[in-house]
């Protein structure tokens, strides 16, 4: 992953964390790399869109129940990503 994409997701985690759901989703969504589909499809599922999020949890490595609290599912997104 190249630097610029992985400083665009730390800030797409960082904004989701601080409830900036829209300006996270608003950088995830122009990408395709399985890290920010993980992040959408956590936005999704944030916002309690669950066909949405599983149709983005199935385009990365991660699974809609694998994470049940939603801030440790950000830290793991962004550990991933450090």
């Amino acid at each position: 992953m190249d630097i610029a994409l992985k400083n665009q997701l730390i800030k797409a985690v960082k904004l989701a964390k601080a409830g900036e759901w829209d300006a996270s989703h608003r950088i995830v969504q122009d990408y395709n790399d399985a890290t920010a589909c993980w992040i959408h499809a956590l936005l999704h599922k944030i916002e309690g869109d669950k066909s949405n999020s599983l149709y983005w949890y199935a385009r990365c490595n991660a699974s809609f129940e694998e994470h049940a609290d939603l801030s440790q599912e950000l830290d793991a997104i962004e550990n991933s990503l450090i």
